[in-house]
């Protein structure tokens, strides 16, 4: 159909504190966006300031939820209650599938120039799947696609499908697309998102025009903008450039009950979770 996608919303970031004491900017998952099913959560940690993010996320739990980190510079080292561990590094992509339950803990390390930044998703779980085997998709920057065009727009594929290139991440429920998108002034970008999915972008470098050129929204950095019905994203550079993640999923279309880092559609399922957790039977 090729139906353009309005800007129907433009959420400010608010900053919070989380973890043991790590600055975020937060714009799913506040007063003014409570959710964007199937997205709960959308963060962006970025500073030069090592006081801001270096006292991590020490163990924690999670159930009934996937969390994707997405690193853009910095290293963020990981081990969980199944044993796993790692390093995330600039580019590398890490699709988490908490399931039944997971406990497991990120803790930055100082980068070389000092700045450290990326960013996390927590996208929702459908009830058929919330006690499902936790596992992990991790993907290195070098694994990550590319796509480089003629005219200098540059697209890094982590999820979906553009100019016939699938994303490094696959087999997700809610059929998700996760793109990083560079623009250069002058340059434009359309993409076909399914109808009726849930669609969001954030700008996080540079200014970009979304929608029709003659009608369409300017959004600066660093804004998250809500699409409206349609089929089609399109985006221009004007004069400066544009860096942005284009994200869009399935909606579930079921209840849902949450409680910090639990995720579930009853509040009885929460109150499962926590008796989980107390009596120590959290982790199969």
């Amino acid at each position: 159909m090729n139906i353009p996608q309005k800007v129907i919303d433009i959420i400010e970031p608010v900053y919070v504190m989380e973890g043991a004491g790590v600055l975020l900017r937060r714009s799913i998952a506040t007063q003014r966006l409570d959710h964007l099913d199937p997205f709960l959560l959308f963060d962006h940690f970025g500073s030069d300031n090592p006081e801001d993010y270096l006292p991590g996320f020490p163990m924690h739990p999670h159930r009934g939820i996937e969390t994707v980190t997405y690193m853009l510079n910095g290293q963020v080292v990981h081990k969980d209650s199944l044993g796993n561990s790692g390093t995330i590094d600039g580019g590398d992509v890490q699709w988490m599938t908490a399931g039944s339950g997971i406990i497991h803990e990120e803790m930055p390390k100082p980068p070389e120039n000092g700045r450290m930044e990326g960013f996390q998703l927590w996208v929702n779980l459908p009830a058929k799947l919330k006690m499902t085997t936790p596992r992990y998709q991790e993907i290195k920057s070098s694994k990550v696609p590319e796509i480089q065009r003629e005219d200098g727009v540059v697209v890094r594929v982590i999820a979906g499908e553009v100019d016939g290139v699938k994303g490094a991440i696959t087999e997700i429920y809610a059929d998700p697309e996760y793109l990083d998108v560079f623009l250069p002034a002058g340059c434009s970008f359309e993409q076909p998102v399914s109808e009726g999915y849930s669609a969001f972008a954030y700008v996080f470098s540079g200014e970009g025009l979304f929608g029709d050129l003659e009608s369409g929204t300017a959004v600066q950095s660093t804004q998250l903008l809500v699409f409206g019905e349609g089929d089609l994203v399109k985006v221009y550079a004007d004069q400066v450039p544009v860096r942005f993640l284009l994200i869009s999923g399935k909606p579930l279309n079921e209840p849902i009950a949450r409680y910090g880092p639990f995720v579930m559609n009853t509040d009885e399922e929460i109150e499962q979770a926590l008796e989980d957790l107390n009596n120590g039977t959290f982790v199969k």
